[in-house]
């Protein structure tokens, strides 16, 4: 028998970890205090990046499909937590919280979250990372995560008490990567692990529990390891109150290293990249935007829109407003625009001007106070990641600075690209709203996060969070602002797979 071979420079295999919101300072903290020693090797082995943008609105299922396809809402279609489907004339609803799914139906909101946020919402022509891996033979693997579309086939699972409670809804099989494991409902093989349905609280252990399956039994060279409930633990106790949760994802990472052999031989076998999908801000108040606009005509939740002027659609610290078929839908885009700058808690109010759809025009971005900033793509001015803009009126709406015809936005970071995947979003309304600091909006069910935190803003507090890149390369060259857009190219090229760059 001959020599071992030896430990490659890079790893053949990939492990991409998500935590939900977060958020690079409780990261630091965490690992500063020892509380989080797994994170703390990858930031010490790895390299650290701590400030990546998220998409907007900063919400978990724009990020997600953002992370997964490497382009933002205008190429993968997913506009926010709630929105309205002018296809078919409702409201779609992802699970802003239980008494907003339960007014929109409990049935239809689970129906799109696992079902139609991927074989219908996001968009048939923005690969995922999943499907270019699969293309290519490569072993893919996922945890319960909001994006998941792959091309293996998977059924409902109908083997024990939990997963016959999800069977009024869950009937039907999904696309996913080969190795897809999903609350338990959907699981590619048995393994002895159980999410009671996706619970929070215990969605973490079930993806530790999946994950360390996975890693000691060789079944996947790329996973998506999710870990969500730093979210929820956030938007409950409010973001300083992260180090505790993120101590917790640190063990599930310490799961996968200990039935490799430890961290050193984890890493030996996989390269890791950790990032969280968005940050959270400090809520001490809340905005009644769908009181502020009743006005107008809302559509309500499961009623016929038939004589209602616009939908509205809360995203937990960002709003869309739609204006439906009505005579003159100027005026009423005025009207909310008018009623919205008036409204306290609202800080940013945006919205397109010219054919969206084929995206010529301009933004136009407002303050309260009536300044203005218009933008379209192709000026002579450059942000951080070399995108050129054409600026016209008040820099200081988005506290925009400019230094040798380069632009930086430190309060809104990459603000004019978000802003613009957002706006051309052939799903996103018309009008699109941020909260100032401290505010959310109430969602449909009448709930928000005073007290706790929450996200889903164009300022950096809730768009900035960590990323760390351990036994893989950064691109060449490095982006001036790191995106999580920017993770699903680097996952898909350490197979060297290439995605279209469209970011």
């Amino acid at each position: 028998m001959g020599p071992p071979n030896p430990t490659p420079a890079t790893p053949s295999r990939l492990i991409l970890c998500v935590i939900d919101a977060m958020a690079p300072a409780a990261l630091e903290r965490a690992v500063a205090d020892g509380l989080a020693p797994t994170l703390g090797t990858l930031i010490e082995r790895g390299r650290y990046v701590d400030s990546c943008v998220a998409a907007f609105p900063s919400v978990t299922p724009v990020c997600a499909a953002s992370i997964t396809t490497g382009v933002g809402p205008d190429r993968h279609g997913v506009p926010g937590m709630n929105w309205y489907d002018r296809s078919q004339g409702r409201y779609v609803e992802y699970g802003s919280s239980l008494r907003a799914s339960q007014r929109f139906g409990i049935a239809a909101q689970l129906t799109d979250t696992v079902y139609n946020l991927n074989g219908a919402h996001l968009s048939p022509a923005t690969l995922t990372a999943f499907e270019a891996l699969d293309d290519a033979g490569i072993a893919t693997a996922c945890t319960t995560y909001l994006i998941y579309r792959g091309r293996h086939r998977h059924e409902p699972r109908r083997d024990g008490w939990l997963t016959r409670l999800a069977a009024p809804f869950a009937r039907h099989p999904v696309m996913g990567p080969r190795e897809l494991f999903y609350a338990d409902i959907f699981a590619s093989r048995p393994a002895p692990c159980s999410s009671v349905l996706g619970m929070p609280g215990i969605r973490d252990r079930h993806s530790g529990c999946v994950g360390a399956y996975l890693v000691e039994h060789n079944l996947a060279d790329f996973l998506l390891l999710s870990l969500p409930d730093n979210d929820w633990y956030s938007h409950k106790h409010g973001p300083d109150a992260q180090v505790h949760s993120l101590a917790k994802a640190d063990l599930q990472l310490a799961r996968l290293a200990e039935v490799a052999g430890g961290v050193e031989a984890l890493l030996e076998r996989y390269a890791v990249i950790v990032l969280g999908d968005h940050a959270q801000a400090r809520v001490t108040d809340a905005v009644d935007i769908l009181g502020a606009l009743v006005e107008v005509g809302v559509a309500g939740p499961r009623e016929d829109p038939e004589g209602a002027a616009i939908a509205v659609c809360p995203s937990q610290r960002a709003a869309m407003v739609y204006v439906l078929d009505v005579p003159d839908p100027a005026a009423v885009r005025a009207r909310v625009i008018e009623i919205a700058r008036a409204t306290e808690g609202v800080e940013l109010v945006a919205w397109f001007e010219g054919d969206r759809d084929r995206r010529t025009g301009e933004g136009v971005v407002c303050l309260p106070d009536g300044s203005q900033l218009r933008f379209a793509p192709g000026g002579p001015l450059s942000d951080l990641r070399g995108c050129s803009w054409n600026l016209d009126g008040d820099l200081s709406v988005l506290g925009i600075e400019v230094s040798d015809q380069v632009l930086h936005a430190p309060r809104y970071p990459d603000a004019l690209s978000r802003l613009w995947s957002a706006l051309t979003c052939a799903n996103a309304g018309e009008v699109l709203m941020s909260a100032a600091p401290g505010y959310e909006f109430y969602d449909w069910g009448g709930q928000a996060h005073p007290g706790g935190g929450s996200h889903g803003a164009l300022d950096a507090e809730d768009s900035l969070t960590g990323l760390i890149m351990c036994g893989i390369d950064p691109p060449t060259p490095e982006p001036g602002q790191w995106a999580i857009r920017d993770v699903a190219h680097m996952v898909t090229e350490h197979f060297g797979v290439t995605l279209p760059d469209l970011r």
